[in-house]
């Protein structure tokens, strides 16, 4: 008998629930210790102490002040200034090529909507 139910079948049930369940508890403890290290190493660090105890303070530098604007490189302005002048020449939004869509009629489409009658 295939479907029969005996000692046998309810412990082969047994064995294999228990190691479902196991594997299953193992893979979360695993996700877990991966968890509280990635916890661990991307914690912020305590600040370093002096030799004399206290706690060792980094100088940083002072911010710029509002009014002074950041120092552009070489090339930066030149990018802008040919902005500028294609600007002021009417040569930067000139189109250089048309684009146009053009319906092209085949069999294929003619098929799709119906419209020929060729038997199919």
């Amino acid at each position: 008998m295939l479907l029969a139910v005996t000692a046998d079948t309810w412990i082969v049930t047994g064995l294999g629930f228990g190691i479902v369940l196991g594997l299953l508890f193992c893979l979360v403890f695993i996700l877990m210790f991966f968890g509280w290290t990635m916890q661990k190493a991307t914690a912020p660090r305590k600040p370093k102490t002096s030799p004399e105890g206290g706690p060792h303070i980094v100088e940083t530098p002072k911010p710029a002040s509002k009014n002074t604007a950041p120092k552009a490189d070489n090339a930066d302005l030149a990018a802008v200034a040919y902005a500028l002048y294609l600007a002021q020449n009417k040569k930067h939004d000139i189109p250089t090529a048309m684009i146009s869509l053009h319906k092209h009629t085949t069999e294929w489409n003619e098929k799709s909507v119906g419209l020929n009658n060729k038997g199919f």
